[in-house]
């Protein structure tokens, strides 16, 4: 009997079986997701609340001026603003303000970048300055160039006007009125003025994490400057040169304090969050004004998409050299 149970398959070089997990409730999982419910609470009331409340108002017809004529109008509001002159014109106007901005700063940056990479006395100072427009408020910023720089009477641009001038001999040179004489390109040089420093950080992120192994080779096998920015510097940037004009790109396309402040989106420089804005306070068409802005949160999903891709595409690329 002892030796039959000895020699059983269940004994006789079995493995010991493990012992069973511990299941442990959801509490612990709970506790540590606990701390994380405000902030998300707090971005769903902040964030998603107001957004469908927008989905809400651009079903209908509904002008602030008569409450009373409040009608359901389905996507009539979406039709007529897709149709809308002016929204077309302002979006035009958009795309021509932001790759404008866009291009011009990424060159800018770039340039800054390049020199920031090279060792000089006082490159910490030199950098600090050059980053110090994108810190600033963007209302403020566009009040310093429609006050301190573009104004005909007092402003830095015209007493420099006059300083060139005088250096010629003509001493009463006519003001000219920056603002009412190219009114777009003025909203312009101040968002580059602004958004140049945001990709010369990006661009020099790039500059410094290339590998000196290479750089040093391409030295020694006695490619010139140009030929090393051309052929090694270049193609390295280019996953930070797609990700600065990216988020360059959400960014400006959704700006509403330049063209406020300098020219109150007058003389043909009304994008669309302008026109939004006055189709919703100035003329209280409340529904027309949310279905406009539900298509430009649609077409700012559509970029930041690939944004989204370009970041994430990036870090894997970091991670893998890691």
């Amino acid at each position: 009997m002892t030796t039959a149970l000895n020699d059983s398959p269940r004994t006789v070089g079995a493995p010991p079986r493990p012992a069973a997990p511990v299941r442990r409730g959801g509490r612990r999982a709970w506790a540590r997701r606990a701390p994380l419910l405000p902030a998300l609470v707090f971005l769903i009331v902040v964030t998603q609340l107001p957004f469908v409340a927008t989905l809400f108002i651009s079903l209908f017809n509904w002008n602030a001026l008569a409450p009373d004529a409040r009608r359901f109008a389905g996507f009539d509001n979406y039709i007529t603003a897709a149709s809308d002159a002016d929204l077309r014109k302002s979006v035009l106007t958009t795309i021509l303000l932001t790759v404008t901005v866009v291009l011009v700063s990424v060159v800018l940056g770039l340039l800054l970048a390049v020199l920031l990479d090279r060792k000089f006395r006082g490159r910490g100072l030199v950098r600090t300055l050059l980053i110090t427009p994108f810190l600033l408020v963007p209302v403020s910023a566009a009040l310093l160039w429609k006050h301190a720089l573009y104004n005909p009477e007092y402003g830095l641009l015209n007493g420099a006007w006059t300083w060139i001038a005088g250096l010629f001999g003509d001493h009463s040179p006519a003001q000219p009125d920056w603002v009412s004489g190219m009114p777009l390109v003025a909203v312009e040089t101040a968002l580059v003025w602004q958004w140049t420093p945001f990709m010369m950080l990006i661009l020099l992120a790039g500059l410094q994490s290339r590998p000196a192994a290479m750089m040093e080779a391409a030295r020694l096998d006695g490619a010139n400057a140009w030929q090393t920015f051309r052929y090694l510097t270049l193609p390295h940037l280019r996953r930070y040169l797609e990700l600065g004009i990216l988020l360059g790109s959400i960014y400006v396309v959704q700006n509403f304090d330049a063209v406020f402040t300098i020219t109150s989106g007058g003389l043909g420089t009304a994008n669309l969050p302008y026109t939004i804005y006055q189709t919703f306070y100035g003329a209280h068409e409340y529904g027309m004004a949310s279905a406009a802005g539900v298509l430009v949160v649609i077409g700012t999903i559509v970029i930041a998409t690939f944004a989204l891709r370009v970041v994430s595409s990036l870090f894997r690329e970091g991670g893998n050299q890691a």
